[in-house]
């Protein structure tokens, strides 16, 4: 569990990158980006593809903190 956090916190500032800085700030961008790694691993499981490593879970996190953060600036905005 404590990996998941912080795989979703780094995840949450990639994505914070990733989005060309259209984040609501540093924190809000983080826990975006926990809950965005939970979406991540959803999806990826939901397509049938399982994480082995760290560096899956990594991808997946960022895939879905980029999405989490995309959806959260678009219903702010």
């Amino acid at each position: 569990m404590i990996t998941g956090i912080i795989c979703g916190i780094i995840a949450g500032f990639a994505a914070f990158k990733l989005t060309n800085r259209e984040g609501k700030g540093c924190l809000i961008d983080l826990i975006l980006g926990i809950l965005g790694g939970a979406v991540g691993g959803w999806l990826f499981g939901l397509l049938g593809i399982q994480t082995v490593s760290w560096v899956g879970e990594m991808v997946s996190a960022i895939i879905g903190a980029v999405l989490v953060l995309w959806l959260f600036n678009k219903l702010t905005n």
